[in-house]
């Protein structure tokens, strides 16, 4: 028989945690500060993978200042919209992918973003954690965005076995209570950034230690 998972135990700690935090994941800051606009929202966040939050934040700002839907977007140049991504990591094939995207939207949505996940994978550069997070932060759908740091900390606790982050995500769908589907990124993203870190946890602060196994 497998351990028990307490997820009302472990969500409550966090967010009781996440309370004294001093930062909110750089995706939803922006959705909140461009009131949950689902072009806004996607921009970021394909601007945010292998970026860190302070640079998501800064390009995400700059380009939206300047291209606050895709019609905007695509009026920039090529070389102004890069110019506005850097530093943000791979900004060339970024830019690159949200042209092509800002022109499928164009085309084929009537300018609006998808609130739909096979759409929204169809999208270049667009995958299952930028799909979820999309569909959770502009769509207030359920969902369970997957990174690195969910995948990372799910493993290490023992919550689940896998070896890709689509595959931690099926499992989550299966073990998570659909209320939580769509806090946990939001809280796991931050804890890993600041106790359950890739490399030196901080275990003496954690503040779900008698949830986990320390499968490191």
């Amino acid at each position: 028989m497998k351990d028990a998972i307490y997820w009302e135990n472990i969500i409550d700690a966090l967010e009781k945690w996440r309370s004294t935090a001093p930062d909110d994941p750089s995706v939803s800051a922006i959705a909140e500060k461009y009131r949950k606009d689902a072009w806004a929202v996607l921009l970021s966040t394909i601007l945010s993978l292998r970026t860190k939050d302070k640079v998501t934040l800064a390009s995400s700002k700059a380009l939206l200042d300047r291209a606050p839907a895709p019609a905007g977007f695509l009026e920039l140049s090529v070389e102004e919209a890069e110019r506005l991504a850097f530093p943000a990591g791979f900004y060339r094939t970024k830019v690159a992918n949200l042209r092509k995207i800002a022109r499928i939207i164009l085309e084929k949505y009537n300018g609006k973003v998808p609130a739909d996940m096979d759409a929204l994978l169809a999208l270049p550069g667009v995958g299952r954690k930028t799909a979820n997070l999309v569909l959770i932060e502009a769509f207030d759908m359920d969902g369970i965005c997957v990174d690195t740091h969910v995948h990372r900390i799910c493993n290490r606790a023992g919550w689940l076995i896998s070896k890709k982050p689509d595959e931690t995500e099926a499992i989550l769908r299966d073990i998570l209570p659909l209320k939580f589907w769509k806090r946990i990124n939001g809280l796991l993203v931050l804890y890993g950034q600041q106790i359950c870190r890739p490399v030196g946890p901080r275990c003496q602060s954690c503040v779900i230690a008698t949830h986990c196994k320390r499968v490191l």
